[in-house]
């Protein structure tokens, strides 16, 4: 296995403002890893930091074993697939869903470039697997959110990245819609050629089987990093909360419930 994300002692600044304290972690390939926090913790600042818009105040990153520094972070953005809710802001309402996928092919927003039979073909089979093909000369705005996020990670998946981003993709969906779009992410993690997936959220419930590795980020801070049958306990949980929790699991998903006492000090 080779490398995806690498961060060695990064820390982010802004002004007198610590956002990232001394991150180093490393994920593997097809090591599919939950990365969960809080608000506030710094998990969109890390987010951008790994897609190359902002730059460490110190440190070292590498994704995709390239160095930031001397990559050219626009193309290593094309082998990077983003999936947030933020992104929806984004895109005109009135954009078609098959365009909307094709623009994925070149990491914009909006399509510019004169497209080939193959992109039209490709976006068609993408639709087809995240079950919205008939969404494809439909505009963006008609969309329910649970199929602009579907549209969405077939965007992501056009230009065939090798570290697929979901951020918070279930923000918004009920309960239904997100079941639907957590199986269509686990088929991701199942395909032998598909990306590496890292998924992120603040909802513990909503970590998959298949993520068998977890990041835990806590005021900007890593507060664990490791398997994440081991990491998800009531007692760890506890702890990174600052609250007493309790943790269950079930179908191989980690359900937690706040204890009826006072925060831990």
């Amino acid at each position: 296995m080779k490398p995806i994300i690498e961060l060695e002692h990064v820390t982010y600044q802004r002004g007198t403002h610590l956002i990232l304290q001394d991150l180093s972690f490393t994920i593997m390939e097809n090591e599919h890893c939950a990365l969960l926090g809080l608000n506030g913790s710094g998990k969109t600042t890390l987010l951008n930091m790994i897609n190359g818009y902002i730059w460490p105040s110190r440190g070292k990153v590498r994704v995709l074993g390239h160095p930031f520094g001397s990559t050219n972070l626009p193309e290593l953005r094309k082998s990077i697939g983003w999936v947030s809710s933020a992104f929806q802001e984004r895109i005109h309402p009135t954009e078609l869903a098959q365009e909307i996928v094709i623009s994925g092919k070149y990491a914009s927003i909006g399509l510019y470039e004169d497209i080939t039979q193959e992109d039209i073909d490709s976006s068609i089979a993408l639709l087809e697997r995240v079950g919205c093909l008939h969404l494809a000369n439909r505009s963006y705005g008609a969309c329910s959110q649970g199929e602009k996020q579907k549209i969405l990670i077939a965007r992501a998946l056009m230009s065939n990245p090798d570290l697929l981003i979901l951020d918070e993709p279930c923000t918004g969906l009920d309960l239904f819609a997100r079941e639907q779009l957590l199986s269509l992410i686990e088929g991701l993690c199942e395909r032998s050629d598909g990306p590496t997936l890292l998924y992120v959220t603040h909802h513990t419930e909503e970590i998959l089987p298949c993520f068998k590795h977890a990041l835990l980020l806590k005021s900007g801070q890593l507060y664990n990093h490791g398997e994440t049958k081991q990491l998800l306990t009531s007692s760890t949980l506890s702890s990174f909360f600052d609250q007493q929790v309790h943790v269950h699991w079930q179908q191989k998903r980690p359900y937690v419930s706040i204890e009826r006492s006072v925060p831990i000090t």
